[in-house]
């Protein structure tokens, strides 16, 4: 049996049954982490850093999060809209003119956000390590027509999304996206999330595991996207880049941290990020359909999918962050051992979900 760390509310001991089943199995190591409200109420972690099982997953192991990292790129967003300093409802194109060519003058924020921007893609063949260029990347972007009317396709952005969005947040606050997040979001809340890692912090990444039965690439079904294999996440270049949608690096306790914000109306142990008002624009269904990309029936908000009245979103190979607004319920799992038995990865997040579900009939 898998050796557990860390501390768990006896009300959620579920939580502590799955991870625990999940490193027997599945898992090489990973972590569980649940908010209810601002209390932290499960702080778990266990197994190794590194696949040949030398290294334990320690209590401040960090991991490539992959996709999970949408989710602060978009909190960033409903920060700034909230502050007054953005507005969603605005083209693209009032923040970065150059955006308003090729016919995307009509682009808004929520249709980035809502994955309906019709730039799934880039048009052009690209190499992997051109994502690493900022300028060249966001440059394309503005350049490209859409390859649908704004607002009317559900096409995932994969990639491309968290250059879109940065772009903006550096055009509305002369700071990248990795900058503004790390002052404003992650360091008023000690969270241990970046959005690429310190060069200091190297030794503390768990390498990614790629899945043993995988896709060889990130959703590679979205054509015109450069090839990302999953070992890529293990280069120091990948570690270093500004990569908003999916190069951000954190464990389950610092995920759980920045997204409780959503679930506790804006503020979180005396730190205030949002408005209630704000929180509740997560909300907002853009796009409600098949996605083009994805092949699947998807709910999009602001930044998240909606499952009623809870947004979250996961990460290639199995990471995962819900956040349930009514019962203020946070929830998130990051590992590093990737695993895909379908279109989202696997059940490993869900039945952790599923057992903080199990813990809140206990604190009834």
């Amino acid at each position: 049996m898998a050796d557990i760390h860390g501390s768990c509310d006896e009300r959620f001991e579920a939580v502590r049954d799955s991870l625990t089943k999940s490193l027997d199995t599945k898992d090489v190591g990973a972590s569980a982490a649940v908010y209810l409200g601002d209390e932290l109420v499960v702080d778990l972690w266990g197994g190794y850093a590194d696949a040949e099982r030398t290294r334990p997953w320690e209590r401040d192991t960090i991991t490539c999060v992959w996709s999970t990292t949408k989710t602060m790129s978009a909190l960033c967003v409903l920060i700034l809209a909230d502050r007054g300093v953005l507005d969603l409802d605005a083209p693209v194109a009032a923040y970065w003119p150059e955006f308003g060519a090729a016919g995307k003058e009509n682009v808004l924020v929520r249709h980035v956000l809502g994955h309906t921007a019709g730039l799934p893609t880039w048009e052009q063949s690209l190499r992997t390590e051109q994502l690493y260029d900022w300028p060249a990347m966001t440059r394309l972007l503005a350049e490209q027509a859409p390859s649908s009317a704004p607002g009317e396709v559900g096409a995932y952005h994969a990639i491309t999304q968290g250059y879109l969005i940065g772009e903006v947040v550096r055009r509305v606050t002369g700071r990248s996206l990795p900058v503004f997040f790390a002052e404003e979001v992650a360091g008023p809340l000690g969270a241990d999330f970046q959005l690429g890692v310190s060069p200091e912090d190297d030794h503390r990444v768990a390498p990614i595991i790629p899945a043993p039965s995988r896709a060889p690439e990130l959703l590679s079904r979205g054509e015109g996207n450069p090839p990302v294999p999953a070992e890529v996440a293990n280069t120091e270049a990948w570690r270093r880049a500004t990569i908003p949608s999916a190069a951000g690096f954190g464990n389950a306790r610092s995920v759980a941290t920045v997204q409780s914000v959503l679930a506790c109306g804006g503020e979180v142990r005396g730190v205030r990020l949002l408005s209630k008002a704000g929180c509740e624009r997560v909300l907002e269904q853009q796009f409600a359909g098949v996605d083009e990309v994805l092949g699947l029936r998807i709910h999009y908000g602001m930044g998240y999918g909606l499952q009623g009245r809870a947004c979250s979103w996961g990460g290639w190979g199995g990471s995962l962050v819900y956040v349930d607004l009514d019962t203020r319920l946070t929830v998130a799992y990051v590992m590093n051992q990737m695993v895909e038995e379908g279109p989202l990865g696997d059940e490993r997040g869900l039945e952790i979900l599923m057992a903080a579900y199990e813990g809140l009939t206990n604190t009834a």
